[in-house]
């Protein structure tokens, strides 16, 4: 019986001896080197490396992914960034409309002639996409109520300021590859569709 309590003591010493000495190593090991790595993390040659990855990046996609770019209207410049179908049948064609002019700027001709589009405001609600190779032509999406699925430039676009837009399309057929957007009386520019991934 004192056998066995004997063991059964040196088992508990025993666990309670490595339990100590695997904490010790852990916190004196590993905190150092945790240490270290946030030194390492926070010091300014890391920081200044990732700071200019992500500038990169940032300039990188927006370089790479103009798909056309059209200048008119005093100042007015158009970018088209994407041109994605979606599963549901429609285009989604995205960029920017930068304001040149020396004034604030309300897009009052890219809403379109349509009675029915009166209702939504400075927007880009009278841009059409042409498939040129199947002759045909594709105007903005609208809601059940005549509401544009695309941006409405609520106060116009300041002077010197970018803004961006969007606009929804009924996709063309799957053959076609590229369409000519087109919006108030800027120029037409040619895209390329891309699929959703």
């Amino acid at each position: 019986m004192n056998l066995r309590h004997t063991m059964k003591g040196r088992r508990t010493a025993v666990a309670i001896a490595t339990g100590l000495v695997l904490t010790v190593a852990g916190c004196g090991g590993g905190g150092s080197d945790d240490k270290a790595s946030d030194n390492g993390s926070t010091s300014s040659p890391s920081t200044k490396g990732d700071g200019n990855a992500d500038e990169q990046e940032s300039q990188t996609p927006t370089t790479a992914s103009v798909l056309a770019e059209v200048k008119g209207e005093n100042g007015v410049t158009l970018t088209v960034t994407s041109a994605q179908r979606d599963a549901g049948g429609f285009v989604t064609v995205e960029g920017t409309v930068v304001n040149n002019t020396g004034e604030a700027w309300v897009p009052a001709n890219w809403l379109g002639d349509e009675r029915e589009l009166a209702k939504n405001g400075a927007s880009i609600a009278g841009a059409n996409l042409v498939d040129q190779a199947g002759k045909k032509k594709y105007l903005v999406l609208r809601d059940t109520s005549g509401r544009c699925l695309c941006t409405q430039f609520t106060g116009g676009v300041d002077e010197g300021a970018t803004a961006q837009w969007f606009a929804q399309f009924p996709a063309p057929p799957d053959s076609t590859t590229s369409v000519d957007f087109q919006v108030g009386s800027m120029p037409p520019a040619t895209i390329e569709l891309s699929e959703d991934e």
